[in-house]
């Protein structure tokens, strides 16, 4: 199909795949809130476990599993005529089928508290990695479909959405996990979960993407893999954009353990641990808007910049809150951070090349921050063994105090020719 043929079907198809994916979008994140890593699943193993080095693993997993994997499918979905195959047909069986497995993960911590960490683990490593086999298939496909004045829109619009049911959803979480018995309560909990994530599939499955042969001719793997250092060498402005993804993901990785800071400095409530999600919910959704907004108007650097000051926030709000109800803001602040990632976090790196190697720019630049997260909290864990929570939390600040001067003294805003195609 030529390209005038394909830009007329994804106009003409335009309200209905917004409709579709922004559905998708809401049911996601809707479904997520019930076994939210950083505060449910952070929960769910603190009854299993003392173990730090347990809760690095899973804060690993949670930064990491998502990323690290991109560039290895990058070439393969640059071929493909239809992007929508790779979330929906494989992430059927990658992404969406162990969320649906994790209420035995639950179970398991009848009969053996190391199987049900080990599942548990499993079940949500399978889904992460799982969501970083397909991500870039998603991606391409959202960039796609939809033209770059309306990318930060459609994430601000879907996760207002699912975050804006997810509190109701969180809120929910927290009465069943307050007032059900343990492991009773997380099955209940993370099966919820489970239906939402299969909804948001349906959603994502009636996506009406054209096909479009790729110019360029097909690249063997050896040849393609040669490539890559020369597109980070030659490309300077990627390169540093790069190089300010790497210092953020370092400055983040306090963020994995404080949920556990909390709960072992105050010994709070499960209750509470699940309103931490509502708060997150609450930043997320009142900030998706705003960014989405803000990214398509003024480009995703802006957004990007106020990212970073938004993690330095919450962190310094952790280290000198002198009571938990003060956690309420410090997950506010990282609901708000996490909406800066989703709308400009991604879209952003769409801005930097043509659509003919845009699967290849989104898999360096996340698999590069997820080789740096999957080392960062294990060297998270080890700080807080050798030192304590309170050095954990000044290394983070720093590094994202100077990922944030980084990204505004040296990366220019990357909106321009790419980005007018």
């Amino acid at each position: 199909m030529a390209q005038a043929e394909v830009q007329a079907e994804l106009d003409k198809h335009f309200k209905h795949n917004f409709r579709v994916n922004v559905l998708d979008g809401a049911s996601f994140w809707f479904g997520a809130s019930f076994f939210a890593t950083r505060t449910i699943g952070v929960l769910f193993l603190s009854y299993l476990t003392d173990n730090t080095f347990a809760f690095g693993l899973l804060a690993m997993i949670a930064s990491t599993g998502w990323s690290l994997p991109q560039l290895f499918t990058a070439n393969w979905v640059q071929r493909l005529p239809v992007k929508k195959v790779v979330p929906v047909v494989h992430g059927f069986y990658w992404e969406r089928l162990p969320v649906l497995l994790l209420p035995l993960a639950a179970l398991a911590a009848l009969r053996s508290t190391g199987l049900a960490i080990f599942l548990f683990l499993l079940f949500i490593a399978w889904h992460v990695i799982g969501a970083g086999i397909v991500g870039v298939g998603w991606q391409d496909m959202i960039a796609k479909i939809f033209p770059v004045a309306w990318r930060g829109r459609y994430f601000g619009i879907a996760n207002f959405l699912g975050n804006g049911t997810g509190i109701l959803g969180a809120t929910a979480a927290a009465w069943m996990l307050e007032t059900m018995q343990f492991p009773y309560n997380f099955m209940l909990v993370f099966g919820i979960g489970g239906v939402f994530i299969f909804i948001s599939w349906i959603f994502l499955s009636m996506t009406r993407e054209p096909a479009q042969e790729p110019k360029n001719p097909p690249q063997d793997s050896k040849t393609y893999w040669r490539s890559i250092p020369g597109i980070i060498k030659a490309d300077r402005n990627f390169r540093r954009f790069l190089i300010s993804s790497v210092l953020s993901v370092i400055g983040f990785m306090a963020v994995g353990f404080l949920t556990v800071y909390a709960i072992r400095t105050w010994d709070i409530s499960d209750a509470t641990v699940s309103l931490f999600t509502t708060s997150m919910l609450a930043g997320n959704t009142l900030s998706n808007p705003l960014f989405g907004w803000l990214g398509d108007k003024f480009g995703h650097k802006k957004v990007l910049v106020i990212n970073g000051l938004l993690t330095v926030a919450a962190i310094v709000v952790a280290l000198v809150a002198p009571v938990p109800v003060w956690f309420y803001l410090v997950f506010a602040l990282l609901g708000a951070n996490q909406a800066g990632f989703l709308t400009s976090g991604i879209t952003i790196v769409f801005e930097f090349c043509d659509e003919e190697v845009r699967p290849t720019y989104i898999g360096i630049t996340n698999t590069v921050m997820g080789i740096f997260g999957a080392i960062a909290p294990l060297v998270a864990s080890l700080i807080i063994e050798q030192f304590n929570f309170q050095a954990l939390f000044w290394v983070s600040i720093i590094f994202s105090m100077i990922s944030v001067l980084f990204l505004m003294v040296f990366v220019r805003e990357p909106r321009g020719a790419a980005s007018a195609a």
